[in-house]
């Protein structure tokens, strides 16, 4: 099996070396979102993070990240929150319902927290399109939304810094 760093690299990773980063993610379709939080975890350690930095939350769907995302990021532990989760299509209007409520509990959680909180929670059609999103290389979105968290983490600190004068 590939795992992310068999990938080319790309771009040069963001310094994660010093940072606290919680990861939320569902055990709904545990199948895909395990492979979304390891590829969260390498990016992580890849770019610095000590493997005692990176706290895992566990919770039992993806309804339940927005809460989980608001309690990490208020504890004033971490630097970033990663969400991860998986909502596939089904035959009901129940998908739309969770899918609405996740992204708006996520950016509201990040606004009422000041903590940069990332979106890596797919909303699919089918299975095999959250298998092809959870792939082991630098294409999985946990991957992606961890090293977004990193990027918004540095963009944080740099807005919160004073200015440096003349």
């Amino acid at each position: 099996m590939r795992t992310p760093t068999d990938h080319a690299v790309e771009a040069p990773l963001p310094d994660a070396r010093a940072m606290r980063v919680a990861i939320v993610v569902s055990r709904f379709n545990e199948d895909i979102t395990m492979r979304l939080r390891d590829g969260a975890v390498e990016a992580l350690t890849v770019a610095g993070a000590a493997a005692e930095a990176i706290e895992i939350f566990e919770v039992p769907g993806a309804f339940e990240i927005p809460w989980a995302a608001r309690a990490a990021a208020s504890t004033g532990r971490f630097e970033a929150v990663v969400c991860l989760g998986c909502v596939i299509r089904g035959e009901t209007y129940h998908f739309e319902v969770i899918a609405d409520a996740v992204a708006q509990g996520v950016t509201d959680a990040a606004g009422e927290t000041g903590i940069p909180i990332t979106f890596g929670v797919l909303t699919t059609d089918t299975l095999e399109q959250a298998l092809a999103r959870a792939a082991m290389d630098r294409t999985n979105k946990g991957w992606e939304a961890a090293i977004a968290a990193i990027e918004m983490a540095h963009l944080a600190r740099r807005l919160a810094a004073p200015e440096a004068t003349p």
